[in-house]
């Protein structure tokens, strides 16, 4: 079989793609697998901010164009940036071992959020790390933050920002790791649903590469990631809401916390569950009721 896997074109999303190649390669030796990189209209309109452009979900519709298209078979994502309903006649149909699922400070020198001058700038596009980094410094200064991390960290660099923030995984996967200044821990930045999750994504009738991908999953992730995704279904939010979502499997016991925040982090709801692993997405859904029912939804209008 020849498998073809749509991808951006940023070193991470290569990296990404390269990784599944060999895991696709390693499962079924038989297999010959080819990269087709893509640019998208996420990485490519960089003077606006993706809630004004249309969300998260333009870096994977070209991928998924291709894909109906013919000229690519499956597609390689951060499952954090897949909108948490899928468009019809498309599936995941596998979810890989997750890597570390923090946010990480990046300055030019040795700093933390603790101790990042008043007033001082952190550059970020997300509002869900704007909401809790000013929830826990509301002097300083978030402005937004967006390009590829080799991008992002020039910018850093060059002076136009204090610090960044970025995810622990892309930087770990790019041997980065050193530039991190702090692993947030998810007491103060609880991760975004799926935050370090690969995924691949393909045609739903593709019987054929939903059998062979199915291989690859990684059942422990694929629990953790369905729970974060059903706070975020529903509550309707968007890859960009101020919304977070981070799931722990220990045994059959699984715990789920989930986050709404005003985008200024004036107020923050934080609600924790448990439950067993097989009602994983019955869980998401519960824990996302018990925050509308504080008022959550008032919280994401007014961002």
């Amino acid at each position: 079989m020849h498998i073809r896997i749509a991808t951006r074109k940023s070193l991470l999303a290569l990296w990404q793609a390269e990784y599944v190649a060999a895991e696709i390669n390693r499962t079924v030796p038989s297999a010959t697998v080819e990269l087709v990189p893509l640019s998208t209209r996420g990485d490519e309109v960089l003077d606006r901010s993706l809630q004004k452009i249309g969300g998260k979900g333009l870096f994977i519709k070209e991928l998924e164009v291709a894909m109906q298209d013919g000229r690519a078979d499956i597609a390689v994502h951060s499952m954090k940036d897949v909108p948490a309903v899928m468009p019809e006649g498309f599936c995941i149909a596998a979810i890989l071992p997750r890597g570390n699922p923090a946010d990480a400070l990046l300055g030019r020198e040795a700093v933390t959020l603790k101790t990042l001058p008043e007033g001082a700038v952190v550059g970020s596009s997300s509002l869900r790390r704007q909401a809790q980094i000013l929830a826990v410094r509301p002097d300083l200064c978030v402005k937004p933050l967006r390009g590829n991390v080799q991008t992002r960290i020039g910018k850093l660099d060059a002076g136009e920002y204090d610090a960044i923030v970025l995810a622990a995984a892309g930087l770990e996967r790019l041997e980065l790791a050193d530039r991190i200044s702090e692993v947030l821990p998810a007491t103060t930045m609880l991760p975004a649903a799926g935050q370090g999750v690969i995924g691949i994504e393909c045609l739903s009738d593709r019987d054929d590469l939903c059998s062979l991908l199915a291989r690859l999953e990684d059942p422990v992730t694929a629990v953790t990631t369905r729970a974060e995704r059903a706070v975020a279904h529903r509550l309707e939010a968007s890859c960009h809401s101020p919304v977070a979502s981070y799931a722990i499997l220990n045994g059959d016991e699984l715990t789920l916390e989930a986050l709404v925040a005003r985008a200024d982090g004036s107020e923050v709801l934080r609600q924790q569950s448990s439950g067993r692993a097989a009602d994983a997405a019955e869980l998401g859904t519960a824990l996302a009721d018990v925050l509308l029912a504080n008022g959550a939804a008032n919280l994401l209008a007014g961002s």
